[in-house]
Formats: structure tokens, C-alpha cells, sequence
């Protein structure tokens, strides 16, 4: 046999070697998969368990995310309660009330939600009138001068002595400013109301006739006189419909949100383009009691509000009724209003008479 031959022969029995022992390689992949798909559950196993521990690495920001979760019901829409919403015409008593103000709120549906706190307050308060004593405009300005800075009881309980020796303009500009001062003491900043109640009085004695005049641009130009004291006089002295932007006023109608100004003058316009301008002096009447009986500054009385579910900042206050109730003022909590003389409607709607200086 040549040495070629022999070469073929080799190479064609390795051949046949490697070919008889293919299958016995092919086995061992079997077994290897065979081992793989037995370890694969294992791994399966592994990567369930890796899964599920995952949340259990997620579970600290989960945890740490719970107190933003917590505090969602402070987000979430206040329940207004059955006795505020029942006062309220049409509205369920189970109704929500945003905590916010509804986004986009049209320029019609905010008149009208306002005009409907309005209705709503005027049956509330049927009786709601200037809360100062007065007999005539004289008397008026000069009590609404004085009423700065302090309550209209302080200003009650002061102007009957004031009145009772000064009863006209002419006799308050010749008065002796340090007997004026000491009657005006308990009003507080008796020495600068005193200037301007005496400057007040000289003026319309000698530019008025001792009248007080009935325009805006009049009234302002005496000492002590602004646009706020202006329409007080002009809307219950004169029938002359103005605006009372006072300090309650203020509070009440950017809780609403009828107006996000902060300026006395911007409230004034933008709170008289929502309202016909003959509704102008009783709102602002509504207004301010509502503001000195339920819808306090520190602690409004939400619970026992008339008006809850039209009010965007329901759940400010106490919201409780029956806790709600025990913040009410005045004649809603059966106590003393702030006049000695209200009038008769007033006191058939349960109202009391204030006591005079010195008796409470």
C-alpha cells in the first residue's frame, strides 16, 4: 500500500470516527441544555424573587412618598356641611366644594356665583344695616371718622357725649380740641381724630353752610375723609349707592375670589363690575356682617356658614358645626350687637341692644 493510500485510509477512518462520534457530542449539548432547563426554573426562581424584591428597593421611596400621600386629602374636595349647604337653595346637602377655585372660571359663571352669595347673604341678614348710630349726615361722618381704628361699639358708646355738646358743624369748630380729645380717648388716636372731626366741621361750616354735601367729589376734600367714609355716607345718609371697602370687605371677597387686588380702590371697581350699581350699598352691608358674625379673620366659622358651597376657601376655618357655632358673633351668637339704638328690625330678629360706655 503506498503511503497516499495509507494517508486516505487514515483520514477515512478518522472520519468515520468522528462521524460515529458526533452523536456522543451532540448528547452532551442535550444534557448541558437538559442542565440548563433544570437550573433555568432555579434561575426563574432567582429572578421571581429578584422581581419581588425589587419593590421591596422601591418600598423605602414608597415609604418615603406615604406622607405626600397622607396629606392628599388636604387636596381632595371639602364636604361641605348638611346644615350650610341646606341654607343654600338647590344645592344637595352632601355638596363639594373645591378647596381651590374652579380653573378657567368664566367671567359669566363668576357673576353669577357671586351674585348668588349675595341673594343668599340678604336672606341671612334681612336686618343688616350701618352698624354706627346716627340721627343725620353730620352725625354720620363724624362717627365714621371715628371708627377708624377701633369697633363701631367704641364709636357708639363715645358719640352720645360728643353729640350731646357738639350737636352741630358750627359748634364742633369752635370747640376746645382738648375737650374734644378727652371724649374721643376711648375711640383710640383721639389726639389725630380729634384734628380731623374739628378740621371736618370748619370745613362744612364755612364751605357747605353747615351742610354735609352729597357728591364724592365733595366729601372727600373734608379732613379725614376718604372714598371708604365717602360712600358709608353717601349710601345711608343720602340713598346714593356706593361700595364699603373696609378691612372684612377686603378678607370676604378675595376668599371668594372675586378679585385677587389688594388695593382698596381695585377691589372697589373690580367688586362693583360684578353687581347692578343699585345692589352696591346693601352688598357691602352683607358683606361686613357676614364678616363680623361667621367669616372671622383668624378662625372663619366654615361649619356654620350660609354660603359654603359657593365659597372656593371652605375649609379654612372650623368646619365643624357644632364647634362652628360657638365662633358666631353678635346676634347670630346671641350676644349684643354693636348699636345702643338699632333699629326695629333688628331687634325683632332677636338682636340686642349694645350697653352704653362704662356699662359692659
Amino acid at each position: 500500500m503506498t503511503k497516499k493510500a495509507a494517508t486516505g485510509t487514515e483520514k477515512t477512518q478518522r472520519a468515520g470516527r468522528n462521524e460515529k462520534a458526533a452523536p456522543a457530542k451532540k448528547s452532551a449539548p442535550v444534557k448541558k441544555a437538559a442542565a440548563a432547563n433544570a437550573k433555568q426554573p432555579a434561575a426563574a426562581k432567582k429572578s421571581a424573587s429578584a422581581k419581588k424584591t425589587a419593590p421591596a428597593r422601591k418600598s423605602p421611596s414608597a415609604k418615603k412618598t406615604a406622607p405626600v400621600k397622607k396629606q392628599a386629602p388636604a387636596k381632595k374636595p371639602v364636604v361641605a356641611p348638611k346644615k350650610a349647604a341646606a341654607a343654600v337653595e338647590g344645592v344637595a346637602p352632601a355638596k363639594t366644594v373645591a378647596a381651590q377655585p374652579p380653573r378657567g372660571e368664566s367671567r359669566t359663571a363668576l357673576v353669577r356665583r357671586a351674585r348668588r352669595i349675595d341673594r343668599e347673604l340678604a336672606e341671612v341678614y334681612p336686618y343688616a344695616h350701618p352698624e354706627l348710630d346716627f340721627e343725620n349726615p353730620f352725625q354720620l361722618v363724624v362717627a365714621t371718622v371715628l371708627s377708624a381704628q377701633t369697633t363701631d361699639l367704641r364709636v357708639n358708646q363715645t358719640t352720645p357725649a360728643l353729640f350731646a355738646k357738639y350737636p352741630t358743624p358750627e359748634d364742633l369748630a369752635a370747640a376746645n380740641p382738648e375737650e374734644v380729645e378727652e371724649i374721643l380717648r376711648p375711640t383710640g388716636f383721639f389726639r389725630a381724630k380729634t384734628k380731623s372731626v374739628i378740621g371736618l366741621s370748619k370745613v362744612l361750616a364755612e364751605d357747605f353752610g353747615g351742610e354735609v354735601p352729597g357728591r364724592l367729589e365733595d366729601l372727600v376734600k373734608l379732613p379725614g375723609v376718604g372714598r371708604k367714609t365717602a360712600f358709608v355716607v353717601l349710601g345711608n345718609a343720602f340713598g346714593r349707592p356706593g361700595i364699603t371697602v373696609d378691612t372684612h370687605f377686603q378678607r370676604l371677597v378675595r376668599r371668594w375670589r372675586w378679585t385677587e387686588a389688594t388695593d382698596p380702590d381695585k377691589i372697589e371697581a373690580a367688586v362693583g363690575a360684578l353687581f347692578p350699581k343699585s345692589d352696591w350699598t346693601d352688598l357691602s352691608h352683607h358683606v361686613i356682617w357676614h364678616g363680623r358674625r361667621i367669616c372671622h379673620a383668624r378662625k372663619p366659622a366654615c361649619g356654620a356658614c350660609p354660603v359654603a358651597p359657593l365659597c372656593p376657601a371652605y375649609g379654612e376655618g372650623e368646619t365643624d358645626p357644632e364647634k362652628a357655632e360657638k365662633l358666631l358673633k353678635y346676634e347670630k351668637g346671641g350676644f349684643p350687637g354693636q348699636r345702643l339704638n338699632p333699629p326695629r328690625s333688628y331687634l325683632e330678629a332677636g338682636g340686642k341692644p349694645a350697653p352704653p360706655l362704662g356699662a359692659g
